[in-house]
């Protein structure tokens, strides 16, 4: 070790080591039973929210939900908020949840990009002692299998959420009648979840599916395979979207294709879409509470970290929105 030259003696070589082995201990120690990383008494836990892309409307949100709630609750917790530009951009997730493990935070909030992509590192932040929590897109399960983690997934139930939205527009289809889905990111749990939820209703519905092609939860790409398929199709009668970006996106198209009679139906609760659903211009849409989903994990993980919750899956409610609720909700 080199000993820096204001050290003229060995017993101040010594002071200066132990000071240094002991800093550490200051903000955290890791406890014994499970490797859960506490903080020292006095000290407030770290918590650490990974998002998605915070240029989109839903997670934005989300975020301000988280910010709020930290605002009321200072006293209890830290909180430290990161989000990527792109959702797609997985690689750079990864990254921002190493330098969370590298800061040693207490608690990790993640909405992962991607199902799988997002396990091996989470699961590298349980074994060095931090709380990981997984919010509004689960990890996969044979993937946390492989890494041998066990990590809580605090949401809603994507499918039945979809299922809902599709049976609010069956009522307003014909048996044989035909739909299309735009999905989400492949890959994507939420996304894969949606669909079935979607299919599921259409199935009972006797409405026959003619098309389902994914665009990447993004209102542009949604815009151009909506603008693609509508020539393929000229009797379609309505579009379910995975998310409410790329309603806004397919609403685009159709007014541009002048089939502005096609129905749309949307998942999340953006506020641009319930101007929309308002106007007539989308059916309806579902809300999974955004504000709550990061607040539900933050809360859940602190949980976890004082002892008083085993760490298990939490389901989150989702309801329908339509023109009739948005009606009856809005302030006169």
């Amino acid at each position: 070790m080199n000993t820096p030259g204001f050290i003229v003696n060995k017993a101040a070589g010594l002071c200066l080591l132990l000071a240094l082995s002991i800093l550490p201990a200051c903000r955290q120690t890791t406890d014994p039973v499970g490797g859960v990383s506490t903080p020292v008494k006095g000290n407030k836990p770290q918590v650490a929210l990974v998002m998605k892309s915070l240029a989109n409307e839903f997670f934005k949100t989300m975020a301000d939900g988280a910010e709020k709630h930290h605002q009321q609750h200072a006293a209890e917790y830290d909180l430290i908020s990161n989000g990527i530009e792109n959702e797609q951009d997985v690689n750079k997730q990864v990254d921002l949840v190493e330098q969370m493990i590298g800061r040693h935070v207490n608690v990790i909030v993640i909405a992962p990009a991607n199902s799988k992509a997002l396990a091996p590192v989470c699961k590298k932040a349980q074994d060095a002692g931090i709380v990981v929590i997984n919010i509004d897109n689960k990890l996969d399960a044979a993937t946390l299998k492989d890494q041998k983690a066990i990590i809580p997934f605090v949401g809603p139930d994507n499918r039945e959420g979809a299922r809902l939205a599709g049976d609010y527009l069956a009522k307003q289809l014909l048996s044989g009648e035909e739909v299309a889905i735009i999905d989400g990111l492949p890959g994507a749990f939420n996304a894969e979840q949606r669909h079935l939820g979607f299919q599921d209703a259409m199935v009972g519905a006797g409405a026959k599916i003619v098309a389902s092609q994914a665009a990447d939860w993004d209102t542009g790409k949604a815009n151009s395979v909506a603008a693609a398929l509508l020539p393929q199709h000229p009797q379609l009668k309505a579009i379910l979207c995975a998310n409410d970006n790329m309603a806004l996106g397919v609403v685009a198209a159709l007014s541009g294709a002048n089939m502005k009679q096609v129905k749309v139906v949307g998942f999340d609760n953006i506020a641009a879409v319930q101007q929309m659903i308002k106007a007539g211009q989308i059916l309806c849409t579902i809300d999974q509470h955004g504000d709550q989903i990061a607040v539900n994990g933050i809360q859940y993980g602190l949980d976890i970290l004082a002892g008083h919750t085993p760490p298990k899956d939490k389901q989150t409610p989702v309801d329908l929105i339509n023109a009739e609720i948005l009606k009856a909700t809005t302030p006169r």
